[in-house]
């Protein structure tokens, strides 16, 4: 039976109810926990992204994030 991967930082992190519950799914539908997916999301970044979709949401999420800190 394979390893799992041995995770070696722990750092805090604050995020919206749902962006967790998004994490949450997908780690559940891959068969990992939290941490194992956001590491597996980070190594495979370039991979696993749109560069032009991600340009757009990120703008969209920059602009509304002070209404979201409120």
């Amino acid at each position: 039976m394979p390893k799992r991967l041995r995770l070696t930082r722990r750092f805090p992190v604050a995020m919206t109810e749902d962006g967790y519950r998004a994490l949450r799914k997908f780690s559940q539908e891959a068969g990992l926990d939290e941490g194992e997916a956001l590491s597996f999301l980070f190594e495979n970044f370039a991979s696993v992204m749109d560069r032009e979709n991600l340009t757009h949401r990120l703008r969209l999420f920059n602009a509304e994030l002070e209404a979201r800190k409120a």
